[in-house]
């Protein structure tokens, strides 16, 4: 079970092993999930309507898409920036589970609150991702811009992505887009965490029996929920963090250029319309669906294994 509970005995395994759990989820869930992402941006730097009737869209579907980046720019394209992003994934989830795990104890422990509250859920899971936001946003800002870019490549490689926008657009430019990052953070992870402790009391009443499955099943619903309520944050973060990176834009069609959150969202409103502001909530859906059912289903599978090893290892000694 995610968050503490004093009475699962699993949750005995210490900081570091939830932190290795947390980390191998995020690993696996980044490998899976990367081409729905890079879609995901695509659609979310186009300034054009997403629809095969508009002539000026570059990308109008997920298939059409796919296809699209498949030709101009082969497969590995939708692995682009994958070495920030399993940096991004790795640091993020370590931090966010633990964080969450210290979070929910403390309340258990501090307060007369049952840790297993939607409430505390909420918050302790919003607390725990700015926190991990806080630390990882450089890595998402790179992500994004290794993912955004064309041919011919701006950016070589990892190192030459930090030296260069270090020095050609200042030590700030890693933290582009944090503040919509940390307005939209809140309530998306909070609603992740609530709602997959909700779902998981839900599906145990109307399925009572143990099984991954379960985990799967109610981390990707609690995804779609949380990405759909809070996704016009994501597409604002987007915009914001591709802001002084427009020469690499120009073959994907118009460029826009932002001078804060407020304008960002004033400006696609103004000319693209409110249903600019859920550019690439298609694959943005599928992709939260898939992310947060492996992120809770490998970090719970991690938790018990290491539990199982920590558990046979002091059998066997006990034995000895």
């Amino acid at each position: 079970m995610v968050g503490y509970d004093p009475k699962c005995e699993v949750k005995s395994i210490s900081a570091v092993e939830v932190a290795l759990a947390g980390s191998a989820s995020g690993f696996v869930t980044r490998a899976l999930i990367s081409p729905l992402d890079v879609i995901k941006i695509r659609f979310q730097l186009q300034i054009e309507q997403i629809s095969s009737r508009n002539p000026l869209a570059k990308y109008h579907g997920i298939l059409q898409s796919t296809h699209r980046i498949l030709l101009e720019e082969g497969l590995t394209a939708f692995w682009k920036g994958h070495v920030p992003a399993q940096l991004l994934s790795v640091s993020y989830g370590a931090v966010q589970f633990v964080t969450f795990e210290c979070l929910t104890e403390l309340v258990h422990n501090a307060t007369p609150y049952n840790a297993r509250n939607f409430i505390v859920h909420f918050v302790c899971g919003g607390l725990a991702a700015c926190t991990a936001t806080m630390t990882v946003q450089p890595l998402d800002t790179l992500r994004t811009r290794f993912a955004a870019q064309g041919e011919p490549k701006v950016y070589r490689n990892l190192r030459h992505a930090v030296v260069t926008m270090y020095q050609t657009e200042g030590p700030l430019t890693f933290y582009r887009g944090l503040t919509p990052t940390i307005i939209a953070v809140f309530p998306y992870a909070g609603l992740q965490f609530s709602f997959y402790n909700l779902l998981q009391q839900l599906y145990e009443c109307v399925m009572p029996f143990e099984g991954n499955v379960k985990n799967l099943v109610c981390g990707s619903c609690a995804g779609v929920i949380s990405k759909t309520l809070t996704y016009p944050f994501d597409l604002f973060k987007k915009r914001l963090q591709v802001g002084g990176f427009e020469q690499a834009r120009a073959a994907f069609g118009q460029v826009r250029t932002y001078k804060g959150l407020m304008d960002c969202a004033g400006q696609i409103v103004r000319e693209e319309g409110p249903v600019g502001l859920f550019k690439g909530l298609s694959p943005s859906l599928l992709k939260a669906a898939l992310s947060t059912g492996f992120t809770f289903f490998s970090y719970e599978f991690f938790c018990n294994l290491l539990y199982s090893l920590k558990d046979t290892s002091g059998t066997k000694r006990q034995e000895g």
